[in-house]
């Protein structure tokens, strides 16, 4: 029986599948996962409709099932802090970041060691997350 708030079969099977050190990026409706990501990762499209579901809810989630190690963001150009990353960083508390520049992070997304891609319908500009997974504490 399934503990976690996540009961989604395919992203279970690839959380499964990972080991400490690879990466899940969670990105927003806009992002261009079929050409800015590892052609080899596993891509899952859940973007339902505007909104549905947001970043932040696959984000929490996702966090039932799996330990986070550290998370990446990509940074507006303005350079000024967004409210989706005050979200992020109450949801995951401690867990250091890193900002990068949208040419830097599409960079970070297509490394081999991404291996799972998630698609939302979250409509929040910059509202992508590269997590890193963590050893179990």
């Amino acid at each position: 029986m399934i503990k976690g708030e996540c009961i989604h079969q395919q992203i279970l099977k690839e959380l499964a599948k990972g080991g400490h050190g690879n990466k899940i990026l969670i990105a927003d409706g806009n992002y261009p996962i079929m050409t800015n990501t590892n052609e080899n990762a596993e891509k899952i499209y859940l973007g339902f409709a505007p909104n549905l579901p947001l970043v932040t809810d696959v984000l929490k989630s996702i966090l039932t099932v799996i330990n986070i190690e550290k998370f990446e963001v990509m940074e507006p150009i303005e350079g000024k802090t967004l409210e989706i990353f005050t979200e992020f960083n109450k949801i995951l508390k401690d867990k250091s970041f890193a900002t990068y520049s949208r040419q830097q992070f599409y960079e970070l997304a297509n490394e081999e060691d991404v291996t799972l891609v998630i698609n939302t319908g979250d409509t929040r500009t910059y509202s992508n997350i590269m997590l890193t997974t963590g050893v179990i504490s």
